[in-house]
């Protein structure tokens, strides 16, 4: 039983003990039935108001509390802790994506349609790596945040993931995330052809020491150094990539202009 799943249980034995319905605490909190329901198997990582709400209701004592920070403290698997940490320092953060939005910059439904997509995960597994991803992206509201260059092929803003509306709404998160001067997206345009990203996505971090480290993903888990020759060899891609890469201004155009294709 993973920690949500968990937490779920124990909310569900919690409102059995009180004799309420799923509907009875559905409307003492003010949230849906269905949404009570899908917490309780598991299905659905609770907001922190959702859990304040049920503690006060179920009268928990701040059980539910508890359990919400165990569950974040271990919705990020083992190997992408150490990143986590590392993303946390950065003062810069340089991700070039051929496939999908950049995790800092997803919104919670395409994370969601993201792991759904592959088919691997449990329900249970896939709300907790959506929980960490939405809890990464403190790092982009801190007091003083990180400067993010992200690189993007323009096939990701092609490449449908789940509905339409995941798509718009994505879109829109986009161009509001880029209003901000530390965030910029820019996009290699299809008619680049041929460039030095479709070896893979990679990230490129700089920590206050001035050092550098760089994440690479693979099917199975990340591949985190910061071995000179590495570092070297991936700033060289990105230098290559930002040259074949829109301005911002220009980028912002050809989201705002695919995003038509959504509606």
């Amino acid at each position: 039983m993973s920690t949500l799943e968990f937490l779920g249980a124990e909310l569900r034995r919690a409102r059995r003990e009180r004799g309420l319905s799923q509907e009875d605490l559905a409307q003492r909190i003010s949230y849906s039935s269905s949404l009570v329901g899908m917490v309780e198997i598991g299905h659905r990582t609770p907001s922190q108001d959702f859990i304040t709400r049920a503690d006060a209701a179920l009268e928990a004592g701040g059980l539910f509390e508890r359990l919400l920070a165990l569950v974040r403290a271990d919705s990020a698997p083992p190997w992408l802790r150490e990143w986590i940490s590392v993303e946390r320092e950065a003062t810069l953060i340089r991700w070039f994506e051929p496939s999908l939005v950049p995790g800092l910059l997803q919104t919670e439904a395409y994370a969601r349609a993201v792991l759904h997509g592959g088919g691997m995960l449990r329900e249970s597994e896939i709300e907790q790596r959506v929980s960490s991803r939405m809890d990464r992206q403190a790092v982009l509201t801190r007091e003083r945040p990180p400067e993010v260059v992200a690189v993007i092929d323009e096939a990701v803003l092609r490449r449908g993931i789940g509905e339409p509306a995941v798509m718009i709404e994505q879109f829109e998160h986009l161009l509001r995330l880029t209003e901000h001067s530390h965030i910029s997206v820019h996009v290699v345009p299809a008619d680049a052809g041929m460039h030095a990203g479709l070896a893979g996505p990679f990230i490129l971090v700089r920590v206050p020491d001035g050092g550098e480290v760089v994440h690479l993903d693979s099917a199975l888990r990340a591949h985190i150094t910061d071995r000179p020759d590495d570092v070297d060899s991936l700033q060289r891609r990105w230098e290559s990539l930002r040259g074949e890469a829109l301005p911002r201004r220009a980028s912002r155009d050809l989201i705002r202009e695919l995003a038509k294709s959504w509606t």
